[in-house]
């Protein structure tokens, strides 16, 4: 599969970035409530950069990790202060730090063969050997049951210079969903189609809680950051490293 090849790493910057930008306040709130005021925060799934601007805008130091080599050319101009690697956070090694964040919906793609509940299971571990004791893992997930069953959806986005069909299915057996993505994005005076398809790994809540448990963590469930609330079949979890 690709991953937020050129056209659509530009058209998720311009037109997708809304999450993230809702979810700041609420994380930095997260952040400064664990008392974590400074120190290394490790970005994974970073995509443009714009989680990573708003965290070294208040001086925290910042590792963001993507797969997407497109993705890591926006976020080294959105934010010059951080350092950014392109490699799947599956696989990454990761330094000691205070803090890891996964947003939007990071942990469910399966862009990277080490992903799926055993992978991900893998990844708890490296990163509560990677946090410092007090430290906090934040991340939020597609649940499963996110569509009708039986249904396919299809969508349709625009922008002033881009365009996106969407169509997405569930696989309920296989606790899958595919969003098939047709992209047109304008070069000049023409339009370049280009297309990509996402698999997202759907997990269960309760099971992903006894996992972090399991791992160390002490986790606790959102529904939203801060004032920011998720949308169904969305939750977010705050897991804390035992000082």
């Amino acid at each position: 599969m690709k991953a937020y090849a050129e056209d659509l790493a530009y058209i998720h910057d311009a037109g997708f970035t809304g999450f993230v930008r809702k979810a700041a306040p609420g994380l930095l709130l997260l952040l400064r409530q664990s008392g974590i005021r400074r120190g290394l925060v490790v970005d994974a799934g970073c995509g443009s950069g714009v989680w990573a601007r708003e965290l070294t805008d208040r001086g925290y130091g910042v590792l963001g990790l993507d797969i997407s080599a497109p993705m890591i050319r926006l976020a080294r101009r959105r934010a010059p202060r951080a350092s950014f690697r392109v490699e799947s956070f599956f696989s990454a090694q990761l330094p000691a730090c205070d803090a890891v964040t996964a947003i939007g919906e990071c942990v469910n793609y399966a862009f990277d063969p080490h992903t799926g509940h055993q992978g991900l299971v893998r990844f708890f571990r490296k990163v509560h050997r990677a946090l410092r004791p007090g430290g906090i893992f934040v991340f939020d997930i597609v649940e499963p049951a996110v569509m009708a069953a039986g249904e396919a959806q299809r969508k349709f986005f625009e922008g002033p210079d881009w365009a996106i069909l969407l169509e997405l299915s569930e696989n309920r057996q296989q606790t899958l969903l595919t969003r098939r993505i047709v992209s047109y994005r304008r070069l000049g005076r023409l339009y370049r189609r280009s297309g990509e398809i996402h698999r997202v790994h759907l997990y269960p809540v309760a099971r992903l809680l006894t996992e972090l448990t399991h791992t160390g963590f002490e986790p606790h469930l959102l529904d939203g950051y801060g004032r920011f609330q998720f949308a169904p079949a969305h939750a977010g979890f705050v897991a804390r490293k035992p000082a």
